[in-house]
């Protein structure tokens, strides 16, 4: 038998709960943040990718290039002085959007500096939502806006399981307290 105690969570060692009051629902809410940290970690490899393997995103004057995005968002975008800005150079800004959300979605995969990657993934998403999908009707229309939204978990929480920086934390923490093997 077990009782659950303040926390909400079972105590005792009830059937399935290994016998340490873990249990499926802690294992479950520890790797929690995984599953998006791998959809969000892929999805920004996978666009940066296909800006820099694209025909069309740095060529000026083919359908669906950089240029013909901002300028076709240039009076609907909330900030268009982002706009103003980004067409100033635009070949240098579409490699540092690319070359961006390549190290964001290493990083998140990875799970090193994730709270870093999350930080420059919620950046590229704030400033892609305050300016190419600004207009969008009705908002919840538009993905920049749900991807900021999904990059702020990450940049709270990090990734304490199954990453680079769970394993440098742990080798800090063995250093610190003169583990013994």
């Amino acid at each position: 038998m077990s009782a659950t105690g303040i926390s909400g969570t079972e105590t005792g060692t009830g059937a399935g709960t290994g016998g340490t009051g873990g249990g499926w629902r802690d294992a479950a809410g520890r790797y929690s943040l995984l599953p998006l940290r791998i959809f969000l970690g892929v999805t920004f490899v996978y666009a940066g990718l296909d800006k820099l393997l694209s025909d069309t995103f740095f060529t000026d004057s083919a359908p669906g290039s950089l240029v013909g995005t901002l300028n076709a968002v240039k009076t609907s975008a909330a900030i268009p002085a982002m706009i103003d800005l980004a067409l100033k150079n635009p070949h240098a800004f579409g490699y540092a959007i690319a070359l961006g959300e390549v190290a964001v979605g290493i990083g998140t995969v990875l799970g090193l500096l994730t709270r870093i990657a999350a930080l420059g993934g919620a950046a590229i998403s704030a400033s892609l939502w305050l300016t190419v999908s600004w207009s969008t009707h009705p908002y919840y229309y538009g993905n920049d806006l749900v991807y900021l939204m999904a990059w702020l978990p990450l940049v709270l929480a990090g990734a304490p399981l199954l990453s680079v920086d769970a394993v440098i934390s742990t080798a800090r923490r063995r250093r610190r307290h003169g583990h013994r093997a």
